[in-house]
């Protein structure tokens, strides 16, 4: 018996992604399409045996194909950035037929549900199982948090933190304070990988390891829709995992509800010990000597920096976040790869987790690490911005300095990017970076 199919409407690629990985699970076939014209067409040809339709698309109304769908007699539900509230529900049911209505964002598992009571159940004695997933590649066996760490294939360059982190410890919640950090560039890791990345002794007392992600299907290649992917998980309010990949370099970014709250990476500089050495809290001699003792003892190298006093336990939960943070903002410096979604709650197992708002992660990966050519490729003096029609965040999510926030109603579509420069009097770059961080969260778009 042929699978069902489940038609998803909307102009963010990004989350077409993450929602057609969703049908996929449910053992369904996803129909993803940007566009209103294009999904009346394919009713007709792919028969759909429901449908998910945002309401507001670039080429038309989604009320337009709900009338399709109806015609068709399939069922559907909405979902909404911009048409939020009882009466804007309550007509699209009413007038327009829908069976749900979800306002952005919602919880992707309560739309699931509702396409599990519109999506017909094949019978017990004819329905044929999902053909299962090939299987990953060899290198992909394991999950790549592995003894086995890379270096880099370019140099790192630095990072500056925040000296303010907020974690969450066996569920209690923290603000933790400090100076702010500068983690150096790394321009030749060969000692790093020498103390951390040599093969390791035989441990008498291994640590169980988390089920391995499935990095068999990318979704895509990354090209500059960071953003976007991680406002994905945001919109549908998604637990799960993010995985980039350049070359041999693997990250993983973990999300629990939509917000990004833990990070993993196989590049020997992100790892704790080296982290460590590029802030300056310990030198590279320590830390050799350091996971010496973790290789002989199988023990982490956060415990044995404790028990040798070179860390105090509070500290120790303070630099692991700012680990995590290194890690995830490390990467808004990639400008390609590859990215795969995963829906597992890995993060569940970690002992310190972040509680990082999407719309200032990015809005401050976007201002700190993409450079002033990147920012002028992506950016035209000639091009004219707008308050976006469907904005992904609120304005109060965005922290914003005095002079953004008086710069931000000016964005009007009336003056161009270099005007709007020369009026905030501060480097092109600098605009150029707040600019382009309100279009990644979507709180301006293009005319």
């Amino acid at each position: 018996m042929t699978r069902p199919k489940v038609l998803l409407v909307d102009d963010n690629q990004e989350l077409l992604a993450l929602l057609a990985r969703l049908v996929e699970t449910e053992g369904w076939v996803p129909v993803a399409v940007g566009k209103g014209r294009t999904a009346i067409d394919r009713i007709g040809s792919e028969k759909p045996a429901a449908a998910v339709v945002d309401v507001l698309l670039p080429d038309m109304m989604g009320y337009d194909v709900a009338a399709a769908l109806r015609k068709a007699g399939i069922p559907f539900v909405f979902m909404t950035g911009v048409f939020k509230g009882g009466r804007a529900a309550s007509d699209a049911k009413g007038q327009h037929g829908a069976l749900a209505y979800f306002e952005k964002p919602f919880e992707a598992k309560k739309l699931v549900e509702a396409l599990r009571s519109m999506v017909p159940r094949a019978p017990a004695s004819a329905a044929s199982p999902a053909p299962p997933p090939p299987a990953p590649p060899a290198e992909d066996q394991s999950d790549f948090d592995v003894e086995v760490a890379v270096e880099a294939e370019e140099p790192v360059e630095a990072i500056e933190l925040t000296g303010r982190v907020v974690v969450e410890e066996g569920g209690v919640a923290a603000v933790l304070s400090g100076e702010k950090l500068a983690a150096a560039p790394v321009a030749t890791p060969s000692r790093l990988v020498a103390a951390v990345a040599r093969p390791p002794a035989v441990r008498p007392t291994p640590r169980p390891r988390p089920p391995p992600t499935d990095l068999s299907r990318p979704e895509g290649r990354l090209e500059e829709n960071l953003p976007e992917l991680i406002t994905a998980f945001h919109l549908a309010q998604q637990t799960g995992e993010l995985t980039l990949q350049k070359g041999k370099v693997k990250k993983t970014l973990y999300f629990e509800k939509g917000r990004p709250c833990f990070a993993i990476s196989n590049l020997v500089n992100d790892r704790f010990g080296p982290f460590l050495v590029r802030v300056g809290k310990i030198s590279l001699p320590q830390l050799e000597i350091v996971q010496a003792a973790a290789d002989q003892s199988g023990k982490r190298t956060g415990e044995v920096l404790v028990e040798m006093g070179l860390l105090k336990e509070e500290e120790k939960i303070y630099y692991v976040a700012q680990q995590v943070k290194a890690i995830v903002y490390s990467l808004f410096g990639w400008e390609e790869g590859q990215y795969r979604l995963h829906f597992a709650d890995r993060a569940a197992g970690e002992a310190v987790k972040l509680d990082l708002h999407p719309a200032n992660l990015i809005a401050r990966g976007v201002k700190k690490l993409y450079k002033p050519e990147r920012l002028l490729s992506l950016l035209s003096p000639d091009e004219r911005l707008v308050p976006a029609p469907e904005p992904a965040y609120a304005l109060h999510d965005v922290e914003l300095e005095r002079w953004e926030a008086e710069m931000l109603p000016r964005v009007d579509g009336t003056k161009t990017v270099a005007e709007l420069v020369a009026l905030a009097r501060r480097p092109e770059h600098v605009v150029y970076a707040f600019l382009y961080a309100m279009l990644s969260v979507k709180l301006l778009d293009r005319t």
